[in-house]
């Protein structure tokens, strides 16, 4: 399936932080320490992309992961504050399950994948992390399952459908 990239000037957005992991490297003149930070950014109204960003201070990973995430904004199709349809996604050991819900639900999603759904805009939405909860592959699991899902009006026209016709009799 094709991504829908966006760019990064047409929207105002922000940014939360799902992990961020101190890496230690022993060398001969002792430890030297560095930071990683897995960032999320989103308009909370159906754009959303995320970010890894490492460096040897915390501030700096966070700014250069927000910059990555900046460059892989994918749009989500969402039809009252939910997923138009039930979705798996996957990725390495990591495998997600978005199941529309109805209004008054929540997110009920855990950690990384609730970050991501609230980024993207998403209020209603009843979601699993299954297998690994690595939050790198929890990420990526949960942008591929937002990346494959689709809305009646792009199906309509993948088959050559004319909506007002079906509806309108």
């Amino acid at each position: 399936m094709k991504r829908n990239k966006l760019r990064s000037t047409e929207v105002e957005l922000k940014d939360k932080l799902v992990a961020l992991n101190r890496v230690t490297k022993v060398t001969k003149g002792g430890r030297t320490f560095s930071f990683s930070a897995i960032v999320v950014v989103g308009d909370e109204n159906g754009i959303v992309g995320h970010g890894l960003g490492k460096a040897k201070e915390v501030v700096e990973a966070i700014s250069k992961g927000v910059d990555d995430a900046k460059k892989n904004l994918v749009r989500v199709p969402i039809i009252n504050g939910t997923v138009p349809h039930f979705q798996l996604g996957k990725f390495s050991g990591a495998r997600v399950m978005l199941k529309p819900a109805s209004h008054g639900t929540g997110v009920i999603a855990g950690g990384s994948m609730r970050a991501v759904l609230e980024s993207a805009g998403i209020t209603d939405i009843l979601a699993k992390s299954q297998g690994s909860s690595n939050p790198h592959n929890v990420v990526k699991a949960t942008f591929d399952a937002l990346e494959n899902l689709r809305d009646a009006v792009s199906v309509a026209k993948d088959r050559g459908v004319n909506l007002n016709k079906v509806f309108n009799g």
